[in-house]
């Protein structure tokens, strides 16, 4: 999880970057793409139905982004690709089950939130197929709706504040906490011991 001070510094070398593709460096446009394949491509990894979809999802990311960033003015260039990442995702979501409510807010918990949330951040190693726990998580994950499922990858994943994951939502504050709040008590009933190592492989 970025601290305050790196997320600024992270913001001001997006900056420089941009800056330098608009005046025609086209490495530079390179090096934001390296420096956001891994968090982008493992999200959008979570919710297409297969590897080449989310590659397919990643490139159109960036087509967008590229055909709109002489437009970009916010500061936040991450938080930008996260929303486009985001609408092709729901766009998919609805083609597959158009039944499926996409707003609708999640059933409140009476477990508090500060005693279910584990850190942000964890390894790639706790998490990603491979490993038991990973298998067990994703697995769990993947049967909670829409918007629970991208909110704990968005979390945990992408490391983005719960700011910015209810501005990426479209919703309040503290809907975006409850969804997180949700997918973290189905996961410790559906993980049982194993929820405590999930926790303890937090950094």
């Amino acid at each position: 999880m970025k601290t305050s001070g790196e997320h600024a510094i992270n913001m001001v070398d997006d900056a420089k970057e941009l800056a330098a593709y608009r005046r025609g460096d086209t490495a530079a446009l390179g090096r934001l793409v390296a420096k956001y394949q891994r968090p982008l491509f493992s999200f959008l990894s979570r919710f297409a139905a297969n590897p080449d979809e989310a590659n397919d999802w990643f490139q159109e990311t960036w087509v967008r982004a590229i055909r709109n960033m002489n437009f970009f003015r916010q500061k936040n260039l991450p938080g930008w690709l996260f929303r486009i990442a985001h609408n092709l995702a729901v766009d998919a979501a609805r083609r597959r089950r158009p039944e499926e409510s996409l707003d609708a807010a999640p059933p409140g918990s009476p477990a508090p939130l500060g005693e279910l949330l584990p850190a942000a951040g964890l390894s790639p190693a706790a998490v990603v197929a491979g490993h038991d726990l990973g298998q067990q998580i994703t697995a769990a994950v993947n049967r909670l709706p829409f918007e629970q499922r991208e909110v704990f990858w968005l979390r945990m994943d992408a490391g983005l504040p719960f700011k910015e994951i209810a501005r990426l939502q479209r919703c309040s504050l503290n809907t975006a906490l409850g969804r997180m709040q949700y997918a973290l008590t189905r996961l410790r009933a559906a993980l049982g011991p194993a929820y405590r190592e999930l926790q303890d492989s937090a950094p």
